[in-house]
């Protein structure tokens, strides 16, 4: 009998059942989720094209091969000074196109369909804003900067202005400029009542030559006019100077001004002015009645008449074949305010007169998800210091008037980005400081971090605003909103003298894109300090803090891009302890300060800032 081989006995560890999972309680994947949703679009039937064309996966071509972040200022130097022979313009529409493949057309409908509803830009229009000229010699940094003028207008999306090389000879350049359009039109209806909401239209590029015409309609308001109207023109010309008239009127105030201007746009830009005059008509509110009753005002109207002239000089360089970026700039200042109606003796007619000598050096970097959502934008590095003298001619006695600014910043690809800045100005009356001010400002953003096809950047912003020699029941200052804390709203009594505001935020770029819009997670902390017993130093007292999170939507072809939707939660609350808020907004938090030389003034204390 043959031997039977033995069973090994079964290993009952390997045979132990596994767990059963519960479904409820698995973790949400969202790269499996959004790998589907990806899978999904690719698929033939209806509903697979019709999720296509809502959503887009497709990383940018501009994406994938990155962007060097270098100075913008010698990548053209070997055509300085030759002739300017021909200039070709494309100025591509909002939809479908792409300004780094200009294969790209418009797909599917969303894209076509936009595209009917606008008007591209005229390339007459553009050839204005090119500072260079056919026939003329092409100056250094003439290139790199037209590009970034373009790019900061508010009708063109994206620019890329280059030397057509195979078309370019020793002593003459072809020149190719590709602009992106951008979807001027924009508008908003926001009900708030029956009888009562908010109505916006905006263009920012009206019949196509770049004219911004704004209007905000505030209906069903609570005050005794019941409405509100602001709005403006805004008119740019050749060589980038500006005309713009605007207008103001609600429940006890009503202005209106017109100004024409043309600052220092470019490093090579020599003369900088200005001309502008206003009238203003409001009331002075004289009490506070209890709730429901119309306070006392007292009239009070002025003019102004506001004029500055800038002249830029060019320091030598020592490195031949290379521009020297710095500047010296002198400019003078004069305003004339005159009161038509006043309420008292203290509110004296007055001129003043400011001179201002600076110096600045400015570069610019490229770079992508800063304020964008990959597009490019120009970052400014450099330094600009400033020194200005001047004197008030007052009804209520005349005073000398000193001050000083200094800003630096720099950036590095692998570190990130820091500005920072201070500024400080005071009045002299009968040989004895008088009223000033010191302000002060730091911007920081980390490099650019990458998981996947997932980005992110960490940003830290702090104003400061301190007042001096103010009387102690001045409070002018908030800390409502942009002023401090983001979302918080208040009853109007939170005043201060003095202010410091500490700003955080993360922003998660995320690959998703819905009808053009991309998407960003946003989470925030927030803390402000406020001197409300009139003291100069705010930290006396304890802060006020706001911390949340949303989500943020853009679109880089509309002409309203941005919109976000926040969460906040204030541990001090709206004035009645705690307090949560679920607000919209679409205007940008976070700013970059160039480095160009502006017209001389005062140094700003009020409750905008």
């Amino acid at each position: 009998m043959a031997q039977q081989p033995t069973t090994a006995p079964p290993d009952t560890v390997l045979l132990r059942p596994a767990p059963v999972v519960d479904s409820l309680r698995r973790g949400f994947d969202q790269q499996r989720f959004l790998g589907g949703l990806q899978a999904y679009t690719k698929r033939k039937t209806i509903l697979g094209k019709a999720a296509s064309a809502i959503f887009n996966f497709t990383e940018r071509r501009e994406e994938q091969g990155g962007l060097d972040a270098g100075l913008l200022d010698r990548q053209y130097d070997r055509h300085n000074y030759k002739v300017v022979r021909r200039v070709d313009i494309r100025a591509l529409d909002a939809f479908g196109y792409n300004i780094n493949d200009t294969t790209r057309v418009p797909r599917n409908i969303l894209e076509k369909g936009g595209n009917a509803l606008h008007i591209t830009t005229a390339r007459r229009k553009i050839r204005k804003l090119l500072l260079f000229r056919p026939g003329e010699e092409l100056q250094p940094q003439a290139l790199s900067e037209t590009e970034r003028l373009l790019r900061q207008t508010n009708f063109i999306l994206d620019a890329r202005v280059v030397v057509n090389e195979r078309t370019s000879t020793k002593d003459s350049v072809d020149i190719k400029v590709i602009t992106k359009d951008v979807f001027s039109l924009s508008g908003g209806l926001q009900i708030r009542d029956v009888g009562a909401g908010l109505l916006t239209l905006r263009d920012k590029n009206f019949l196509a030559r770049g004219h911004d015409f704004r209007n905000r309609f505030d209906y069903g308001r609570s005050d005794p006019q019941g409405w509100l109207y602001d709005g403006s023109y805004t008119v740019p010309l050749r060589n980038y100077l500006t005309a713009q008239v605007h207008y103001r009127n609600q429940w006890q105030l009503e202005e209106a001004s017109a100004s024409l201007a043309r600052g220092f746009v470019s490093v090579n830009t020599r003369y900088a002015y200005a001309l502008a005059v206003s009238q203003n008509r409001q009331g002075i509110q004289l009490n506070y009645p209890p709730e429901g009753e119309i306070p006392d005002y007292t009239p009070l109207h002025f003019r102004v008449a506001d004029a500055w002239l800038g002249r830029s000089f060019r320091l030598r360089s020592y490195d031949l074949g290379y521009e020297n970026p710095a500047r010296v700039i002198l400019a003078g200042r004069a305003v004339r305010t005159d009161f038509q109606v006043r309420p008292d003796r203290t509110y004296g007619n007055s001129t003043t007169g400011l001179l201002s000598l600076g110096y600045s050096v400015r570069h610019y970097y490229k770079d992508r998800y800063l304020f964008g959502f990959g597009r490019t934008e120009d970052v400014p590095t450099g330094s600009l210091l400033t020194m200005t003298g001047g004197y008030d001619f007052n009804d209520g006695g005349n005073r000398p008037y000193l001050a000083s600014r200094i800003a630096l910043a720099g950036f590095n690809t692998l570190r990130g980005y820091l500005y920072v800045s201070g500024e400080y100005g005071r009045f002299l009356r009968n040989g004895h400081w008088d009223q000033g001010a010191f302000t002060g400002e730091l911007l920081a953003f980390t490099r650019l971090y990458h998981t996947g096809n997932w980005q992110w950047r960490h940003f830290l912003w702090n104003r400061s605003l301190i007042g001096i020699g103010r009387p102690p029941d001045a409070l002018t200052l908030s800390i409502a909103g942009e002023r401090g804390l983001r979302g918080f709203h208040d009853d109007g009594t939170l005043r201060g003298t003095s202010r410091f505001v500490l700003n955080y935020e993360a922003n998660v770029f995320t690959p998703v894109s819905f009808l053009g819009f991309r998407l960003a997670g946003i989470a925030f902390l927030d803390a402000a300090w406020l001197s409300t017993n009139g003291r100069p130093s705010p930290f006396q007292q304890k802060p006020y803090t706001g911390f949340g999170m949303g989500l943020r939507f853009r679109n880089e072809y509309l002409a309203v891009n941005t919109i976000q939707i926040l969460f906040g939660f204030y541990p001090s609350g709206f004035g009645d302890g705690y307090g949560t808020r679920i607000y919209q907004t679409t205007r940008p938090y976070y700013r970059f300060n160039d480095f160009s030389f502006g017209q001389p003034g005062i140094v700003r204390y009020d409750a905008l800032q």
